[in-house]
């Protein structure tokens, strides 16, 4: 635990899978645990602002999941490029691959940046939100689409560390940008101590500067002489070829999220035909959610990183045996926390809303989405083999179906046609993600993704 959490040189292509798994995974939960405490006690002081508050926020990252779509997808090809190039023993060709993934993440998240400052109040408006919403939140929106840089590369410079196996840097950066997020977020929203009460726009300017801090944080440790993986002068440069590759493995990867995030937009746009107070309930239940998720999906990253090095170093089958043992892991962890959902539903949410119309919305979204955590616990390490291993269009090709072929289409049917409102949407997301997992898992075993080239 001691060497998980302060970083080790050690090889994960050879000794012991399970002290490999250990090694990397131990950083990345506590990494992405990090990132869903700060899920829910966002929540929790947005939402003493009311329900219009937690609605913006609900419709702000609906559309930044646009963003994060971008972000993930090119962190999941940067993962794997630079997995396989630590593999071949390249350290070089890493080094170069990492500046190629920042460079494109600046140009990304530049184009975002002005178009949500100027479209702010707009693209509210076009998500369904009320006129209340909109007043209220247009400078949120404003401050958090314009902030998209710190985003991307907090993002993509992590997957850079994790890429490598420093899991332990990838943790730190987060732990101090959501550290000091935690701590501003009351002290603006609120105006205590010697801090302006700024409201909903002091939240998004505690993310921002958060954020900021930790990706400057991490440039100091990626420029640091005598890590995995360190970035000099020489490497500071655009290569077409590199960067080439990178887009072609990242496209699949971005296509993957644009179409998982964009159906989420989807789904919210169907809630918003109920009112505030269902998108206040699924945005509560879904920070919830994403607090479970987010220490397991580090357990996905772990086998991205071995999937990826283990390839690079010729060793598929080593590869294969990493994601079996750690779906497994996963499936113990997410399982037991679902059973605490479902059994205590109501108590978990009364800690973010004490609405009448909120809370049993939450309630009921949180139950019906925990039946399918041992689901979604492998599920996202098979997805995450795929992309370790540089295959990002497998994992697209299965997010077409589940997502907008199956999940939109039913969550309309069972919400508007059916009657069941907002379940209705729960439940087709329930659906949806479960045949996501056996699709996966049969697609998987065809070891296909073994003979990927990057």
């Amino acid at each position: 635990m001691r060497q998980a959490i302060a970083g080790t040189q050690e090889d994960f292509t050879t000794g012991s899978l399970g002290r490999a798994i250990g090694l990397l995974a131990v950083p990345m939960v506590l990494e992405m645990s990090m990132e869903s405490v700060f899920a829910v006690v966002d929540i929790f002081f947005v939402a003493r602002l009311g329900a219009d508050a937690v609605a913006t926020v609900g419709l702000t990252e609906s559309v930044l999941t646009l963003v994060f779509a971008v972000a993930i997808g090119l962190s999941m090809s940067t993962t794997a490029v630079v997995a396989r190039r630590i593999g071949e023993k390249d350290p070089e060709k890493a080094s170069l691959t990492a500046v190629q993934a920042i460079l494109v993440g600046i140009a990304v998240s530049f184009v975002v940046g002005v178009i949500g400052i100027l479209f702010a109040p707009r693209i509210l408006g076009v998500m369904g939100a009320s006129d209340s919403v909109i007043a209220g939140g247009t400078t949120y929106t404003s401050i958090m689409t314009g902030g998209s840089i710190t985003i991307v590369l907090l993002f993509l410079i992590n997957a850079i560390f994790r890429g490598a196996g420093d899991a332990a840097i990838a943790m730190r950066s987060l732990w101090l940008a959501n550290g000091i997020n935690l701590i501003l977020d009351p002290c603006l929203i609120f105006g205590l101590g010697p801090f302006p009460e700024l409201g909903l726009a002091g939240a998004a300017i505690a993310t921002n500067i958060g954020r900021g801090v930790g990706v400057t944080y991490q440039l100091y440790m990626l420029f640091r002489p005598g890590g995995r993986i360190t970035v000099s002068r020489r490497h500071l440069r655009f290569d077409p070829e590199v960067t080439w590759r990178l887009l072609k493995v990242s496209f699949g990867g971005i296509m993957q999220f644009l179409i998982a995030t964009s159906s989420w937009i989807g789904l919210v746009r169907i809630l918003s035909l109920f009112g505030s107070s269902a998108l206040a309930g699924y945005t509560i239940a879904i920070r919830v959610v994403i607090f479970a998720l987010l220490p397991s999906w580090g357990l996905g990253n772990a086998a991205a990183t071995l999937v990826g090095q283990n390839l690079g170093a010729g060793k598929p089958e080593r590869a294969e045996r990493a994601v079996w043992l750690t779906g497994f892991y996963n499936m113990a962890f997410l399982g037991s926390l679902g059973l605490i959902f479902i059994f205590f539903a109501e108590a978990v949410v009364s800690l973010f809303t004490s609405e009448a119309a909120v809370l049993p919305i939450a309630a009921d979204c949180l139950r019906v989405m925990a039946y399918g955590y041992a689901f979604y616990a492998f599920g996202m390490v098979i997805v995450q083999a795929f992309n370790g291993a540089g295959d990002t269009n497998t994992p697209t090709v299965i997010n077409f179906f589940c997502y907008w072929m199956l999940q939109i289409p039913l969550a309309y049917v069972l919400a508007r046609v059916a009657g069941f409102e907002e379940r209705g949407v729960f439940l087709a997301i329930l659906i949806a993600e479960v045949l996501l997992t056996i699709t996966g898992l049969l697609v998987f075993r065809l070891g296909r993704w073994k003979t990927r080239q990057v």
